[in-house]
C-alpha cells in the first residue's frame, strides 16, 4: 500500500510539531512528508529545508492560508499543530478541499469550533485522529486490561488528585511568556481545557463516560507573573481562568468519581498524582511525585495493583504519539481519538465549568 503524502501545517525550524510530532510521523513508513506550512515565506522555506535534511527529499514549502496546501493534489492528509486560537482558520480549509485530518487538542478555542470541525468532517466523510495520546501509555492500556479482565471486579468508585505544577509555568503565580497565550481568556489552553481535558479523555477510555457531574472551581492566584527565557519578570497580568477545580461525578456505569486538579505549587515535597480505583475484588493505583506525572499522556506513573508494584515499562510521550499515527493507518479499525471524542471531551469540561459557575450539578 502507498504511503499517507501528509502535508504539516504549523512546522517550524523550533518547537512541539518540529521536535515531537513530525518526527514521530517520518518514522513510520506508512507516511511519507511532502509539505509544510507555516505563516511567512521566510520560515516555510526553511522548514522546508530543515525537513528535506531529515526525509532526504523535496518538501512543498507553503506559507499564509492554509487552502494552499490543503489544495496540493499530492497531498493526503494534512497534520495541524498550531496554537489553539488558530485552529479555526487553519483547519476549516483543509476539511473544505476534503483532506483527512490530524487536529492538535483541544481542538479549536471552545465547543462550538470543535463542533463545527465535527460537522464539517462528517459532512465530508472524513477520517480524523486528534492528538490525545494518553490512552496510547503503557500504563494506561495495561488499568484497561486489569479493568476489562476483571482483575478488580466491578468498579465502583475512583479518585483523583493531580498537580500541574510551578515549575512549568503555565497556570497560577508565574506563566512563561512563551506560554502566555494559556494564561488569556477564551483562547481555548486553559487548564481544565488542556491538562484536564487530556486526562478527561484518557479517564473516559478506561471507565466510561459520566452521566452528571457536580463542580467547585476558584482562582486561588488572581494575578500571575509573566516570566521570560532569562527568568526575568516581564509584566504581571490577572488570571481570569480556575487554577483549581475539583468535581464530583456519576459515571454512566454507576461509579462515583471525585476529582481534584490544582496549579501553581512548587512541586518540592507534594505528590503528582494519586489515581485510585476501586472495584468490589481489588483496587488500582497510579501515583508519582516526578514532574508532570499528573499528565499521563506524556509521562507514565507508576503503577500498584491491591498494594504490589506492577512493572510496566513505557517508552514516553515520543512512543505515545507514534501509537497514535500508528493506529490511524489502520482505517476504521484504529483504535484512537478522533474529532468526535473532541466533541464529547469537549462537552464534558463545559459541564464542569457550567456546574462551578452556577453551583449545581449538570447532567450530560
Amino acid at each position: 500500500m502507498s504511503p499517507i503524502r501528509v502535508g504539516f501545517v504549523g512546522l517550524s525550524k523550533n518547537g512541539w510539531a518540529t521536535t515531537i510530532l513530525a518526527p514521530t510521523l517520518v518514522k513510520n513508513d506508512k507516511y511519507r512528508l511532502i509539505a509544510v506550512s507555516t505563516t511567512s515565506k521566510d520560515s516555510a522555506e526553511a522548514s522546508a529545508a530543515q525537513q528535506k535534511q531529515n526525509t532526504g527529499h523535496e518538501i512543498a514549502p507553503y506559507f499564509g492560508s492554509t487552502s494552499q496546501i490543503a489544495n496540493d493534489p499530492n497531498v493526503d492528509f494534512v497534520a495541524v499543530a498550531v496554537k489553539s486560537p488558530s485552529h479555526r482558520d487553519a483547519l476549516i480549509p483543509v476539511i473544505e478541499a476534503g483532506k483527512n485530518f490530524f487536529i492538535e487538542w483541544p481542538a479549536g478555542k471552545n465547543l462550538k469550533e470543535t463542533r463545527e470541525f465535527a460537522a464539517a468532517a462528517h459532512a465530508k466523510g472524513l477520517k480524523t485522529i486528534v492528538g490525545l495520546q494518553g490512552r496510547h501509555t503503557v500504563v494506561i492500556k495495561k488499568v484497561k486490561e486489569l479493568i476489562d479482565s476483571g482483575a478488580i471486579g466491578k468498579v465502583l468508585s475512583t479518585s483523583i488528585i493531580a498537580l500541574s505544577p510551578r515549575e512549568l509555568r503555565y497556570w497560577g503565580p508565574e506563566v512563561a511568556e512563551k506560554n502566555l497565550f494559556t494564561a488569556l481568556a477564551d483562547q481555548g489552553s486553559s487548564m481544565i481545557e488542556v491538562a484536564i481535558g487530556h486526562h478527561l479523555d484518557t479517564f473516559t477510555h478506561v471507565l466510561g463516560d459520566f452521566a452528571s457531574v457536580s463542580a467547585t472551581t476558584a482562582v486561588l492566584y488572581p494575578t500571575a507573573n509573566v516570566i521570560n527565557a532569562d527568568g526575568t519578570t516581564v509584566k504581571t497580568i490577572d488570571n481570569v481562568d480556575s487554577d483549581h477545580i475539583a468535581f464530583t461525578g456519576l459515571l454512566k456505569s454507576g461509579a462515583i468519581a471525585s476529582v481534584t486538579w490544582r496549579s501553581g505549587y512548587a512541586s518540592k515535597g507534594r505528590q503528582q498524582l494519586v489515581w485510585e480505583i476501586d472495584g468490589e475484588k481489588g483496587a488500582i493505583r497510579l501515583t508519582d511525585d516526578q514532574i508532570p506525572s499528573a499528565y499521563v499522556h506524556i509521562r507514565d506513573p507508576k503503577l500498584y495493583l491491591n498494594g504490589e508494584l506492577v512493572e510496566v515499562h513505557g517508552g514516553g510521550l515520543a512512543t505515545n504519539i507514534a501509537a497514535g499515527w500508528e493506529e490511524f493507518t489502520k482505517g476504521n479499525e484504529g483504535k484512537h481519538a478522533t474529532i468526535d471524542d473532541a466533541v464529547r471531551i469537549r462537552g464534558l469540561i463545559e459541564a464542569i465549568g457550567l456546574s462551578g459557575q452556577e453551583g449545581r450539578r449538570v447532567n450530560l
